[in-house]
């Protein structure tokens, strides 16, 4: 059964943060911060926003970090233009917020594809990265070696159906409409989930943020990219961009169960990591380990900050 569009204001959870819009590269980004001290700025992951770093907003905040998560282009409250979602301008929109809020640079953390993002942030906008952290996610050059491990772990079920997913994804039009409608976001969300979440509450705000006009085209224009970009002149030049190692502190994170990334391309990143670079898993979690397992993930979080 077909469900309608849901407002803006679905995405506005209360809580201890505060939110508000920043004008950034163009366009205006909704955020959630709280605390003070040192900007870590959290990217967060599809088909999710914001809300997907409440617990990590809290702990980072208590620690002493100024905290901001940030609704991507194209998603929650954020202004939701035509084009722009691919991830050379999702790293210039990261840039130019962070020096929109008043900071010189930040610890960026990001999830899934968010984590292409953090990884050519270095490259691409130094002056304003100081760490970043990749939850759940590879080096946007190890795309073909993260395809070879799901089908060498292809025996199960999780990972063919993450490959299969994101070659459903580059169809027009049919991928927006089975992800609004029905059971769609509960689908993608357990899909690479560990057992047992999400629960209800994940859902109905995940349901709800959606299907607020033009993020399910959105959030999908930026898979659509990743794929096309392997044969695009503009994925090229991207290639080349972020070909050489990073000299800034790198965190990789996966949940022990997820299908969408395997241990063997993290430890592949390391090679582009010319500076402090760590791979660690969060266990029994699958790919949301910041909702699934929030202690334990948060405990990595900080303990890797503190070092520096």
């Amino acid at each position: 059964m077909a469900s309608g569009p849901t407002d803006v204001s679905a995405v506005l959870v209360e809580g201890p943060w505060r939110h508000r819009l920043v004008a950034a590269h163009g366009a205006r980004f909704h955020v959630a911060e709280l605390g003070e001290g040192p900007l870590v700025l959290l990217l967060h992951a599809f088909p999710q926003f914001w809300w997907a770093w409440r617990h990590q907003l809290v702990a980072l905040a208590g620690a002493g970090y100024r905290a901001v998560a940030m609704d991507l282009r194209g998603y929650g409250a954020s202004d939701k233009p035509p084009r722009g979602y691919d991830t050379p301008t999702s790293a210039a929109d990261v840039a130019a917020l962070v020096r929109a809020l008043g900071e010189r640079d930040a610890v960026v953390v990001g999830h899934g594809v968010s984590g292409r993002t953090a990884w050519a942030l270095p490259s691409l906008h130094p002056e304003q990265t100081r760490g970043i952290v990749v939850v759940g996610a590879a080096h946007p050059l190890l795309s073909v070696q993260v395809l070879a491990d799901r089908a060498r772990r292809g025996t199960g079920t999780g990972p063919l159906r993450a490959s299969a997913a994101a070659l459903v994804r580059q169809v027009p039009v049919l991928p927006e409409r089975r992800l609004v409608h029905g059971d769609g976001v509960e689908r993608v969300l357990r899909a690479a989930a560990g057992p047992g979440w999400p629960g209800e509450e994940e859902l109905t705000r995940y349901r709800d943020a959606v299907r607020v006009p033009f993020v399910a085209h959105s959030a999908l224009e930026y898979h659509r990219w990743i794929a096309r970009s392997q044969v695009r002149p503009d994925g090229r030049r991207f290639a080349a961009s972020v070909r050489r190692p990073v000299d800034v502190p790198v965190l990789q994170v996966r949940g022990e169960l997820d299908p969408t990334v395997g241990a063997r391309a993290l430890a592949a990143a390391e090679v582009f990591a010319a500076g402090p670079h760590r791979a660690l898993e969060v266990a029994g979690a699958g790919h949301y380990a910041p909702e699934e397992s929030p202690e334990r993930f948060t405990a990595l979080l900080l303990s890797w900050l503190a070092r520096f």
